[in-house]
């Protein structure tokens, strides 16, 4: 006799375990709907309660940020922020759509496709808005390059980046490669992408028109990324495997023919409204672009095309497969819409309608699945004011002691070890996996301070850059946040662009940890002050909790994309010497600033210290003095003095332009100070000597202190203090050190 087995319904406690809610909001839930939801309209709450889909946890803070100016023709709430480069003037239409986002726990499973497919993802976003895509840049984290997996998780992560761009046809112009303890086991991949579109031909993510026809465009829908939302919501382990989804799959060739398939239907005035299917696919797309009209729509999931057979509802509606896009159109252009898609061998599918009731609703057929008002999924989620709680240690930190540093002695050597350190050496193999000529618009290429791009037609050009010194943030999160603003301004100015807005992705811990969210406040906080100093709102991003590997958080990272206008590209600086005999100065004033920088890290492996002051004012006319200076076409280089200090900056300037120096330094500060202290507002120049009278009077205009070091060239890497040789040394020697610092094995 065979025993037969009842199955079983899935208690509460466990449908919610699996959804990632919390009892108190399976409450909320009922009191909403007035009743108690079915397994799938709980999963839906699931993945757009998430804090990666709602910012339950972030959303308060992030209302601090500006998100207006003359310059915003679209802040959040859309696929991508868009700004017009000539501020509130009207006579040319070009216009820059922009955002920033994070692909990291996928990428901590599968290096290369979670990278591949987040700048397949961030790519979709923009051209979501009618923008052609015209770069992709990257803020790249890792943990001790020794590491046992940072090898694996290097050589996944930049292929899989270097890959997909490089196969859709989108340059990779620039962004960061950092290596630190705190991102062992939970890597950070940021990517950011930017498109042109015209001003009248900017399109938005609404499902407006009741009556008008849903579609879904592009790839065929599987199992991959099922729940990726809610997983990117919780901390990284090695326990619990099976709760990791499937990576998604990304297909770049697919996505070029998606490209240019929805560009060719907006060109055509076929579209209504569009969206991304991105994190939680279906559902988040389809209830997005619902709420934002104040419309509902149905779904009928038998309709959607599958490329495997025994999906689930639910799974259907939480595959995050790539290369998919949900449009909304008028039911008279769906043959004309299927037409183009299918000239570009793509699927386009009329899969459910706009309705006016402001319901979501998933039927198979005729039979009704799901209804769930669209507010409640998205304006209804949760709004969580954490607790925070500043750390003991911070508060009652004690400066730190540098004697290791101020008594070193050996400044060549630690030039040198400066150089060869796996954060400051040379990431030309990074790079140069990159293509970042693509498009032939690429002016300045990776490895200076910023990415320079022309635009299509006039003199015009951007200038594109991503920062974040997470040491600072770390010990000092409001200070650190706006230093990440200030430093990625500076390096768009070195290029000789005005600072114009900011995109950002925020990596942070757990939020339900009190001292992870006061980092996280404070931060947000910095990054508001300064963003509203520099006049450079915000447009969108991204926030990124629960990086954390085996209960140990990342050092918070708010990475800041800057976006700044060149009025004429040929104007642009980059930060090599370029002459011999050109005139070297330091601009902005050198404190006894020791704490948090480079080289006290180096020599004892410790985080701490003070961070060095941010002056607002001082920073706005170094700013205002970089872009005049290079608009009058005196700066032959410009060059941020950040990271590893003046010592540094003067090395990779000479480095990157085969020129040595022969310089003097005369101030009261430290020699340690003065070589590799990490005073703000600075920036090393390069200036022909018929030029330094002019660049002088520049100076002095702006009220900017500054010192004249000396000269470029020869073979040598000469710098005096005081009187004092200090550091001497081939530049060869350096060159070798700087460009052959990570193992061979690495690249």
């Amino acid at each position: 006799m065979t025993e037969k087995r009842l199955e079983t319904k899935p208690s509460i406690e466990t449908l919610l375990r699996e959804n990632g809610l919390t009892r108190e909001e399976y409450d909320r839930i009922v009191s909403l709907m007035k009743r108690e939801p079915n397994a799938l309209e709980l999963a839906l709450f699931g993945v757009m309660w998430s804090e990666h889909c709602s910012y339950k946890n972030s959303r308060a803070q992030l209302r601090k940020f500006p998100v207006t100016g003359p310059q915003v023709v679209q802040g959040p709430g859309e696929n991508a922020g868009v700004v017009r480069l000539d501020g509130a003037r009207s006579n040319d239409r070009t216009c820059v759509a922009f955002k920033m986002e994070s692909h990291n726990h996928p990428s901590a499973i599968e290096p290369y496709q979670g990278a591949a497919t987040g700048s397949g993802g961030i790519i979709r976003d923009i051209f979501a808005m009618g923008a052609r895509p015209v770069a992709l840049l990257d803020s790249l984290r890792f943990g001790d390059i020794d590491a046992p997996r940072t090898k694996t998780l290097v050589s996944g992560i930049v292929a899989g980046v270097g890959g997909y761009g490089n196969c859709i046809g989108i340059p990779t112009v620039g962004g960061e490669v950092v290596f630190h303890p705190s991102y062992r086991g939970n890597p950070l991949v940021n990517v950011m992408c930017v498109g042109l579109v015209d001003e009248d031909r900017i399109f938005k993510g609404n499902a407006s028109g009741v009556g008008n026809i849903v579609m879904v465009v592009g790839a065929r829908t599987g199992r991959d990324g099922i729940r990726g939302a809610s997983f990117a919501s919780e901390e990284l382990s090695d326990a619990d495997p099976d709760k990791r989804p499937n990576v998604q799959v990304g297909d770049p060739f697919m996505e070029k023919l998606l490209l240019e398939a929805t560009l060719e239907v907006l060109d055509m005035d076929l579209v209504v409204g569009l969206q991304d299917l991105g994190a939680a696919g279906l559902t988040s797309s389809a209830a997005e672009m619902a709420g934002r009209a104040g419309n509902g729509l149905y779904i009928d999931i038998d309709k959607i095309p599958l490329r495997e057979t025994g999906l689930e509802p639910w799974e259907i509606m939480l595959s995050e497969s790539q290369e998919r896009m949900l449009l909304v159109v008028e039911s008279s252009k769906v043959e004309r819409i299927e037409a183009v898609f299918k000239k570009w061998d793509l699927t386009a599918t009329a899969v459910g309608e706009v309705t006016g009731d402001g319901r979501f609703t998933i039927r198979r057929g005729t039979e009704v699945l799901a209804v769930v008002p669209a507010g409640l999924l998205t304006d209804q989620a949760p709004v969580n004011i954490r607790p925070w709680r500043e750390p003991a240690w911070f508060r009652n930190r004690i400066p730190a002691s540098h004697s290791a540093l101020k008594n070193y002695g050996d400044w060549t050597g630690l030039l040198k070890k400066l150089l060869a350190s796996p954060g400051l050496a040379s990431k030309r193999w990074v790079y140069e996996q990159y293509d970042h000529m693509v498009g032939i618009n690429t002016v300045v290429r990776p490895g200076s301070d910023a990415a320079v791009l022309r635009l299509p037609e006039g003199k015009r050009g951007i200038a594109l850059a991503i920062d974040c010194n997470s040491r600072y943030v770390y010990l000092d999160p409001k200070l650190g946040g706006a230093i990440a603003v200030a430093e990625s301004a500076r390096n768009v100015a070195a290029s000789g662009a005005k600072p114009l807005a900011i995109t950002n992705c925020l990596n942070f811990g757990n939020p339900e940890n009190p001292e992870i969210y006061w980092q996280f406040v404070k931060a947000t906080d910095g990054i508001a002050e300064a963003c509203m100093e520099f006049s450079t709102p915000v447009t969108g991003g991204n926030v990124s909790f629960y990086n954390e590997y085996d209960g140990r958080a990342i050092h918070p990272t708010p990475a800041i994309g800057m976006l700044g206008v060149l009025d004429d590209v040929e104007s642009h600086v980059t930060s090599a010497f370029k002459g011999e005999g050109d005139v070297v100065a330091l601009v902005g004033r050198t404190l006894e600033e020791l704490g948090a920088s480079e080289a006290h890290f180096l020599l004892t492996g410790r985080d701490e210290g003070i961070v060095p002051a941010l002056d607002y004012d001082k920073e706005r006319r170094l700013h205002a003095f970089l872009v005049e200076g290079a608009q009058r076409r005196l700066l032959a280089s410009a060059h941020d003095c950040s990271e590893g200090g003046l010592a540094v900056a003067l090395a990779e300037s000479a480095l990157q332009g085969g020129l040595g120096v022969f310089l003097e330094w005369k101030d009261d500060v430290s020699v340690a100070a003065a070589l590799f202290g990490e005073s703000q507002s600075r920036a090393v120049i390069s200036i022909s000597p018929d030029k330094w009278e002019a660049t002088e009077t520049l100076l002095k205009k702006h009220r900017l202190s500054h010192i004249r070091l000396g000269r470029t060239g020869g073979a040598r890497f000469s710098l005096r203090c005081n009187g004092m040789p200090v550091i001497d040394c081939e530049v060869a020697e350096l060159a070798r050190l700087w460009n052959d610092a990570i193992p061979e094995a690495m690249k």
